[in-house]
């Protein structure tokens, strides 16, 4: 299913901006390995969020080779540090060479290892939590972000809209965490909460 008609999903991503080398690199390397980014629409919106609360502490369950940070991390201020976690330790390497080349390595700590278990180690409060990890986990990203984040501060997450699979009759797994976290996430008293229907579904919420 897409969320977005294709044609105006071109449309959009042809009105922004040249991006610069390196984020042109690593959306290369996202479509030649078949590696899941944001992509540079959704990036553009982090980036965005990032300038307009002024962020200085940002923590990041799910980096990746580091995609995401790369786009908050250019909002983000000039003295503020992003906080990234993956499990594969390839991942990291390659974030940092990438961060490095963008000029932002000493603005990011990359941690390798389980997500929930190093956001443990914080107690904030962070101006930004993005979240994407496994879908499974969600629920459980929500209980250990939400008191780790300011007030006033921004939740967000990947794949809410999970290419349309949240409406299978027999949801898998993953999409039943997906499910569990986006009935969660709209419930709780302490977020006000959206849902943008960009690429994938980003949820963001922002904490009362």
């Amino acid at each position: 299913m897409n969320i977005v008609n294709k044609d105006l999903e071109a449309y959009m991503e042809n009105l922004l901006p040249k991006r610069d080398e390196t984020l042109i690199e690593m959306e290369k390397y996202a479509l030649e390995n078949g590696f899941p980014i944001v992509g540079p629409r959704a990036g553009t919106l982090l980036a965005q969020l990032a300038m307009i609360i002024g962020a200085k502490n940002i923590f990041e369950m799910g980096s990746g080779y580091g995609y995401s940070a790369y786009w908050m991390v250019r909002g983000m201020s000039r003295q503020g540090k992003i906080i990234c976690t993956d499990g594969s330790a390839d991942n990291r390497n390659r974030a940092l060479k990438f961060l490095e080349k963008g000029g932002f390595s000493e603005r990011v700590d990359f941690h390798v290892g389980d997500a929930r278990e190093i956001i443990k180690e914080y107690k904030g409060p962070f101006d930004i939590i993005f979240n994407d990890i496994d879908k499974e986990q969600y629920p459980e990203a929500l209980e250990l972000a939400l008191p780790r984040l300011r007030k006033g501060g921004i939740f967000i997450t990947d794949n809410v809209l999970w290419s349309g699979r949240i409406l299978d009759k027999e949801p898998s797994d993953s999409t039943r965490g997906i499910l569990e976290f986006n009935k969660k996430l709209f419930e709780s008293d302490s977020l006000l909460s959206s849902i943008i229907p960009i690429r994938d579904g980003l949820g963001m919420a922002v904490k009362l």
